[in-house]
């Protein structure tokens, strides 16, 4: 029997413009947790997705077991126990935790659904595999954790025993990762074959065994995880050395460009997400909100943004109070906003992405003539920002938005806030889903941002990013603000007690 419970060779992948993948090899051991790096845009989830039937490769074979198979759809996957969880979650929102994970594969007699056995198949899964969820559940209403157990399920149920993770560590909080991490152990330990995708170096070496690199869709190694140390892994992914610090200077803070006085927001059922939080953002600084994810942090910013009313208080841009002013008009007098939910805020995917580079000055005397948008200013505007933020596409300011990588799409939609030159940006967990080669970019341009004098409102879940960035840091615990510290003086213990609600300042 062969060495490799999966082999793709040679696999090349062409899209219009772009190779996706050109003679990618890759070797997946029986129980191992593999994992596949690169950069965004470097074929990672090409590769992934031609193994799961999603693509056909225009070159290269694909062996089970030394076996030369042919996937040409999902279900050729599933039956080969090809089984793929994707970074945007395949779920049907208003159906239950237990539809959704037998849903295509439903047993029926004489046409009437039958969910007992089901029922009893995914709840032993769950215990056995420590992935406690509830069946009757609909997943509208359950957190982003327990929507990945789902997908999780469905692969077991399925009996797959090759499991795909596409960036599954995204949209996870610290403490889920963790949690997720102990999950993929112990499914390799059960002696399920891992491939998993991610851009997150200390998450590699925390699971995996071995790692290929890809560098703009070719192979440049595969190596040892225990032999292989973090910096060696991000100069093969970014053909460079990296600097995984930020040069920052002192902050020199003016005067306030925002000011939150007292403010209320309602969050589901009418309760308080946001309870009382009053504070400043001042010209030249990074003031960053940390805490756990759900205890207010999305509500503040849709308040902030005008995506949601607030209850009570009062919100002032540059001294003009802005609380219940809509959001072009915020827009206008200084404000951008990096959302969390790329797609659900911050793109228009069927749009290209020339026109998603316009969403915030399309209508500009420059962008338009007599009410007509100027086709040529947009392509121009486009082809500025792609350079200057490298967007990868294949087609350049044409390509269609939703074809492209979540990292590309996130870079899109922090070049066209920046480029509104805002007095304040609201940047909303900015670098997720982005490569190490990415994210400092973006750090680098957030601080440059700071020194020209603007001010920067940062949530972010990611305490490195906190500690990399911030001057100033708001922790907030339940919907209130429980500590103010400053950025060079905390510490990592101190602001965990605070963000677990264990320590309030008395201030506060």
């Amino acid at each position: 029997m062969s060495e490799y419970i999966i082999e793709m060779r040679d696999i090349t992948k062409d899209f219009p413009g772009i190779r996706a993948n050109d003679r990618v090899t890759l070797q997946l051991r029986r129980g191992e947790i593999h994992a596949l790096l690169g950069e965004n845009g470097a074929g990672k989830s090409t590769l992934m997705s031609v193994l799961f039937g999603l693509y056909r490769p225009d070159g290269g074979e694909i062996l089970k077991n030394g076996e030369k198979v042919q996937v040409r759809d999902p279900n050729d996957a599933n039956r080969l126990g090809i089984g793929m969880m994707h970074q945007h979650f395949m779920l049907v929102q208003n159906f239950t935790v237990l539809e959704n994970i037998i849903l295509g594969v439903e047993n029926t007699t004489r046409g009437v659904l039958q969910m007992e056995e089901p029922r009893d198949r995914v709840m032993r899964l769950s215990q056995q595999y420590g992935l406690a969820i509830d069946p009757d559940a609909l997943i509208e209403n359950i957190t982003v954790g327990m929507q990945q157990r789902v997908e999780i399920l469905k692969m077991l149920y399925r009996d797959n025993d090759i499991l795909i993770f596409d960036e599954p560590t995204a949209v996870l909080t610290p403490q889920e990762i963790d949690e997720l991490m102990g999950i993929m152990k112990g499914l390799a330990q059960e002696g399920k074959s891992i491939l998993f995708i991610t851009h997150k170096l200390m998450e590699i070496k925390a699971v995996a065994d071995r790692c290929t690199v890809l560098r703009k869709g070719a192979l440049v190694d595969t190596v040892d995880i225990r032999d292989t140390d973090m910096e060696t892994m991000a100069e093969m992914m970014v053909g460079r050395k990296v600097n995984f610090s930020v040069e920052k200077e002192e902050a020199r803070p003016g005067e306030a460009i925002l000011e939150v006085r007292d403010l209320k927001v309602a969050g589901l059922h009418g309760k308080l997400a946001v309870n009382g939080v009053s504070f400043q953002v001042r010209k030249g600084e990074i003031v960053c909100i940390a805490g756990i994810d759900g205890n207010g942090q999305s509500e503040l910013i849709y308040a902030l943004s005008g995506l949601m009313p607030i209850k009570g208080g009062q919100v002032f841009l540059k001294g003009r109070e802005i609380s219940h002013t809509s959001i072009r008009q915020r827009n206008n007098a200084g404000l951008s906003h990096i959302p969390e939910d790329r797609h659900k805020y911050g793109l228009v995917l069927d749009y290209d992405l020339g026109l998603n580079l316009a969403l915030k000055n399309y209508f500009s005397p420059a962008m338009q003539r007599r009410g007509f948008i100027r086709f040529d200013q947009v392509r121009l505007q486009a082809n500025k920002l792609i350079e200057r933020f490298d967007i990868r596409s294949g087609q350049g300011a044409d390509t269609i938005t939703r074809s492209m990588s979540g990292g590309n799409q996130q870079k899109a939609i922090i070049a066209r806030e920046i480029n509104t030159d805002p007095d304040l940006l609201l940047a909303v967990q900015p670098t997720r889903g982005l490569d190490v080669g990415a994210m400092i970019y973006i750090h680098k341009q957030l601080v440059k941002e700071r020194n020209e004098g603007k001010a920067i409102l940062l949530v972010s879940l990611e305490l490195d990013e906190v500690f990399q960035l911030a001057d100033r840091i708001l922790v907030i615990y339940e919907g209130s603000l429980v500590a103010e510290l400053q950025g060079k003086d905390a510490t990592p213990q101190e602001l965990g007690l605070y963000m677990a609600g264990s320590k309030k300042e008395a201030t506060a």
